[in-house]
């Protein structure tokens, strides 16, 4: 071929085939050149019917159009579309710089399209049939869209920037030779990066990427289950949210929308871990029905996450672990059968400051999701806790919180301190039911007036004491710190003198636990 050789501007060159001759005159035209047979069975570029030179152009000849192709008719936009085309040979686009608006549908290539360090104004892929797609590096003006595309060996988006959209949806992308379908790391979008309905077989990865609106998985499936991660995206930063939730299916369904009541849906199912940790966004983090098939090594880790609203609001996993030691949300929206039981789920350092629970979530089920959160004692969830039921308005609720947190607290406590601790409780509920102390302290007054209205009780000094009240000598008794001016004055022996000792015992104990619980109290506040 000899481009451009001895030819005027615009004139085909000889030694192009037909189909390529009719792609030449399409292009300066700007209309779409399509070479489908009207069979859809043949046509389809994932099917196994072959298509013959009738409807082969050569790569070569398409990146010379790209690159170098002849000026538009008069009136006209030069572009490159083609429709149920056969690309043979490895489209090779590197480093160059396309101009042209490029749409390429229900196309076969028969090699690996290179756009590394290329740059476009768009780029659309649609319903095509690629080997793998390597353009790290790669420009755009405005989009680039490969929707339901299907690549047999990944994609390759490492450092790329995409003016507007990366569209993805309902695309299937098998790994390549590393394990990834799709590797975008450190990759920057303008606005959104649409997957919706994406198959991925092999890591998703997107460390480091930036979405300038939003990134929408809705009815995704990512599939890696033999590897540690299926979607591996650390320090991802999304000016919006991050949609892992379910997708309308059929003529009905809009894409980006809640399906509509009715819609036959597919839920966000992945299998294999998800790596979000250091993540950073603006709006909302949604696992609205979420699936996540894990093994007991795999987790779904939202480590130091920050968002407004975390939806946590998935199936439980049936095994795995959930991590969000260090996260910071606004408001955590949830549900009681999404979390995973004890031994499962981290909390160290999760922050959060409203609780909007989807369904019912009883204080009871919600202390159990503090206890899950780790195998020994931390007071931080159990404080955590307390203080959003307070500032809502919760104040009794928060109470027991507390309550149980000393609770927790006295399970790992030697057996002295866990004697203590039981007396506590017992008594005054480490402080947080006062009232009990005064229950406490009236049953015993009243039982020990009865009882010591028949005891024998000669005075020491005879005529040294006052008049014998046995309610006074009771309640004198039990107050360790107030003198009523009884003790002291009678002999008690015995039995007696063992039950005066006892209500002594039992006054220092309601004493002191009555002030622990106060000091505790005005620590809180």
């Amino acid at each position: 071929m000899t481009e451009g050789e001895g030819r005027r501007p615009g004139e085909v060159p000889a030694d192009l085939t037909a189909p390529e001759a009719g792609m030449w005159q399409a292009f300066r035209n700007g209309s779409v050149y399509d070479l489908s047979s009207g069979d859809s069975a043949v046509d389809d570029p994932h099917g196994g019917h072959p298509w013959g030179p009738e409807r082969t152009v050569r790569a070569r000849v398409v990146c010379w159009l790209l690159l170098d192709g002849p000026p538009a008719l008069a009136g006209r936009v030069s572009s490159l579309k083609l429709a149920g085309v056969l690309i043979s040979g490895a489209l090779d686009l590197a480093g160059g710089t396309v101009m042209p608006y490029v749409e390429m549908r229900d196309c076969r290539f028969e090699g690996d399209v290179l756009l590394p360090e290329a740059r476009f104004t768009t780029v659309r892929l649609v319903d095509c049939s690629v080997p793998r797609l390597e353009a790290a590096r790669l420009q755009t003006e405005g989009d680039l869209h490969l929707p339901r595309c299907r690549f047999l060996r990944g994609i390759r988006l490492t450092d790329a920037r995409i003016g507007t959209d990366l569209m993805l949806n309902q695309a299937v992308v098998h790994r390549d030779r590393s394990g990834r379908s799709i590797a975008a790391d450190g990759m920057t979008i303008g606005q959104d990066l649409q997957a919706e309905l994406l198959e991925s077989h092999g890591e998703l990865s997107l460390r480091s990427a930036t979405i300038g609106v939003s990134v929408n998985l809705r009815g995704a499936r990512l599939v890696n289950p033999s590897a540690r991660l299926a979607l591996n995206a650390p320090q991802l930063t999304v000016e919006r949210s991050l949609y892992l939730t379910p997708a309308g299916v059929g003529t009905q369904a809009r894409s980006g929308m809640t399906p509509a009541r009715g819609t036959r849906i597919q839920r966000f199912e992945c299998q294999g871990g998800v790596r979000l940790d250091d993540g950073r966004f603006g709006d909302a983090v949604d696992f609205e029905r979420a699936r996540f098939t894990l093994t007991d090594d795999q987790e779904l880790s939202l480590r130091r996450v920050q968002t407004p609203e975390l939806r946590f609001l998935g199936e439980r996993p049936a095994r795995g672990r959930v991590a969000l030691s260090g996260a910071r949300v606004v408001n955590l929206m949830d549900r009681a059968d999404s979390w995973p039981g004890p031994g499962r789920l981290h909390m160290g350092g999760f922050a959060y400051e409203n609780l909007v629970p989807r369904g019912p979530f009883p204080l009871a089920e919600r202390l159990e999701w503090v206890a899950a959160a780790s195998a020994e004692y931390t007071p931080e969830p159990y404080e955590r806790l307390a203080a959003v039921l307070r500032a809502g308005g919760e104040e009794e609720d928060a109470r027991e919180v507390l309550l149980a947190k000393q609770r927790r607290r006295r399970e790992g406590l030697p057996l002295a301190a866990k004697l203590w601790g039981y007396a506590q409780d017992w008594t005054v509920a480490y402080g947080y039911r006062p009232g009990r102390a005064a229950v406490w302290m009236a049953v015993l007054w009243a039982g020990g007036s009865l009882a010591f209205a028949h005891a024998y009780h000669p005075p020491i000094k005879s005529g040294e004491h006052p008049a014998w009240d046995p309610s006074l000598f009771a309640l004198d008794l039990l107050l360790p710190v107030i003198d009523l001016g009884q003790v002291g004055f009678w002999q008690l022996r015995g039995g007696w003198q063992w039950l005066a000792a006892a209500f002594i015992l039992l006054g220092w104990i309601l004493a002191t636990t009555v002030a622990a619980g106060a000091t505790r109290t005005l620590r809180r506040g």
